[in-house]
């Protein structure tokens, strides 16, 4: 039997009297309306066929089926939806294999357990992710996969979006064998059970749970919602998969789905999506023109030199790791390698990953070892001189080819470059600490780096497995220059009559993971200090500065490192302390400032309103290309709300920003 073809998008030949169906939907295989229509389509073919004995449906290239086409969303619907075609295969008096080939997520999980059996390949996975988006899966997914695996293992999957991979959704039942060739194993599958009663997931009775398991489970997801809807309406619909018929289960799913599709913060999440997908692209940048990088140097092994060391080896990179004295190389090494074990530890990577780490680690206090390195990273003290003199060295050990990158967070990188032989071969990579942990790197352009450099450092980067966004050369780039805007309008209300507790308060209710009081005493109040001494002598005596931090660092209060700074630490947790409150109001007394009440929708429209203000002076200055990178470095850089989208999309949606 000749192939046929569906739809565009899925076709399908005859196997061992078996239909196989492919769908080929690129770049993820979406469920797009015209697969839809194919799997519908091939279907109906088989039902009508009396010698065909059963389906197989799998997806072309690497992945099953990726979800969703997310860009059909707002659109007006069309036939077939996807739970028309889902409870189409639960039904089908044939049985419906899925041969799952790669990543089945969202809509394609859905799929996968709407048929009556699932043969995983080796490099499979299931996932549905959608609370990512501020969804719950909306095609049963909350209903059926209780039923295959139980409530709390569904709570786990469905209210965090987690993939499993082969192995685990195995054990989970999720998955009924693991196979070399999925296809293959399918058609055994179909040939085993012939003749026997389909497995129907949404006929089988949810197994019963432990209430205090349950809620157990329900607090870690709802613990890390943090104002998210979207994690506490999924227990809500897996806890009625025990309670409610299949029909009625999928009603309110249905209805819970569309309800939060039309909502607020899954519009910034998808706002988010989207936005990931446009970074690190650079208008007229061929990306074919990246250098190959096998062997990467980092110049420093402390904490950001050996978090940039760890992101290297665990991507595949050999590693080159260059301190002052042999000493302090051992002495990096030993951090690498402790990062590496806690890895293994938290089951993140295995044991043979973290030997075969091992294997590509060089520690060395030999500057001449950095000869064979493609591309090299400074993590050194962020000092000017210290940096310029650093690279001066290298341009006479590494290769002309070689790239080399500042990992600075404050200071002029063309400056920098301009030190050096070859200003076209410098890049800036502003990584986050703990390096190894943030996803967020800013890729700086400086006014000579080559468009191959940048094509390099980009693909580096996403080697890495972060988040690239170029900017321009500023103080600060767009991060640290926006932090230091909103960090500056936080203490404008300090002086004026808020206290630290109140607006750090304020920016947790919004949803930040901590305030920017807090965030300042882990990174420690002695840099900031540092920096504001070196600018004094060129700051506007007219503009306002507020000295409160500089009182706090005078009397030793340096952060969490000493146990004080804006709050106190005693046995490590955070308290108010009223010698703090004493040295702000001293300051007012001093200024003759008469303090006032602020309250927190003040303090969050005031600081948010300098993060927009700050962000759309970037973009006029054209050191950010887009809004949504702006909004991308807040959330993955300083623990802006993704449900809220980034100060600029709020902004951009024109509505209330405190909201």
């Amino acid at each position: 039997m000749s192939e046929i073809q569906f739809s565009e998008s899925v076709s399908a030949g005859l196997e061992d009297g078996v239909l196989v169906v492919t769908i080929d939907n690129p770049p993820v295989n979406a469920l797009s309306a015209h697969v839809r229509a194919g799997l519908r389509a091939a279907l109906d073919h088989a039902a009508g066929l009396p010698a065909i004995k059963g389906v197989i449906v799998t997806g072309a290239g690497s992945t099953f089926i990726g979800g969703a086409d997310i860009k059909e969303f707002g659109r007006p619907p069309v036939e077939p939806t996807l739970p028309d075609v889902i409870e189409r295969i639960e039904t089908s008096d044939k049985p419906v294999i899925s041969a799952v080939n790669g990543a089945a997520l969202g809509g394609g999980c859905e799929v996968a357990l709407a048929c009556h059996g699932r043969i995983a390949g080796e490099k499979a996975s299931f996932g549905l992710p959608e609370v990512k988006l501020g969804l719950v899966p909306g095609a049963g997914g909350t209903q059926r996969l209780p039923r295959l695996i139980g409530l709390i293992a569904a709570i786990d999957l469905i209210g965090t979006g987690r993939a499993v991979k082969t192995a685990e959704a195995v054990t989970l039942g999720l998955a009924d064998g693991i196979a070399k060739d999925p296809i293959a194993a399918a058609l055994a599958f179909i040939r085993k059970h012939a003749g026997k009663p389909l497995r129907r997931t949404g006929m089988i009775a949810a197994p019963s749970a432990d209430s205090a398991a349950f809620d157990a489970e329900a607090a870690k997801v709802l613990a890390r919602a943090r104002g998210q809807y979207a994690p506490g309406e999924a227990i809500r619909l897996v806890k009625a998969a025990g309670e409610l018929t299949l029909q009625q289960g999928l009603a309110e799913e249905r209805a819970t789905f569309l309800r939060l599709r039309d909502s607020a913060q899954s519009a910034a999440l998808r706002h988010v999506f989207f936005a990931e997908r446009s970074a690190g692209k650079v208008e007229g940048l061929d990306t074919a023109s990246a250098r190959r990088i096998e062997t990467v140097g980092v110049v420093g092994t402390g904490l950001m030199g050996s978090g940039i060391a760890v992101s290297a080896l665990t991507s595949g990179y050999r590693l080159v790791a260059l301190e002052q004295t042999q000493e302090a190389a051992a002495s990096g090494r030993a951090r690498i390698t402790e990062t590496l074990d806690k890895a293994v530890r938290s089951g993140r990577l295995t044991a043979a990953g973290r030997d075969d780490c091992d294997a590509r680690l060089q520690t060395t206090a030999e500057a001449g070892d950095l000869a064979a390195a493609d591309l090299v990273i400074e993590a050194v003290f962020d000092d000017l001189q210290v940096k310029t003199d650093l690279f001066r060295k290298l341009d006479g050990i590494v290769a002309p080819g070689a790239i080399l990158a500042t990992n600075t967070s404050y200071l002029d990188p063309d400056a920098i470059a301009a030190a050096t032989a070859d200003p076209s071969r410098m890049v800036g990579l502003h990584f986050f600490s703990p390096a190894n942990v943030m996803r967020l790197v800013e890729v700086v352009e400086c006014a000579k780096t080559a468009p191959e450099v940048l094509a390099s450092a980009l693909a580096f980067v996403k080697r890495l497995g972060k988040l690239p966004i170029v900017c321009g050369v500023t103080e600060g780039f767009i991060g640290n220059r926006i932090f230091s805007a909103y960090r500056r309008e936080a203490e404008f209300m300090l002086e004026d009559g808020a206290l630290p507790q109140e607006i750090d308060a304020a920016l947790e209710a919004y949803g930040f993971p901590m305030g920017i009081f807090a965030v300042n005493d882990m990174a420690g109040l002695e840099i900031a200090w540092a920096r504001r001494k070196r600018q004094a002598a060129t700051r506007d005596p007219a503009a306002r500065y507020v000295e409160i931090a500089d009182r706090l660092c005078e009397a030793g209060r340096l952060g969490r490192k000493n146990g004080r700074g804006w709050y106190a630490y005693p046995n490590g947790e955070r308290t108010v302390d009223s010698e703090v409150t004493a040295i702000i109001e001293a300051e007012r007394t001093t200024k003759k400032i008469t303090p006032r009440t602020f309250a927190a929708e003040e303090i969050m429209g005031r600081l948010l309103k300098a993060m927009v203000d700050e962000g759309r002076a970037l973009l006029a200055e054209g050191i950010a290309a887009r809004a949504s990178d702006i909004d991308l470095v807040m959330i993955n850089g300083y623990g802006f709300p993704a449900h809220k989208g980034g100060p600029m999309f709020a902004a951009e949606q024109g509505k209330d920003l405190t909201a």
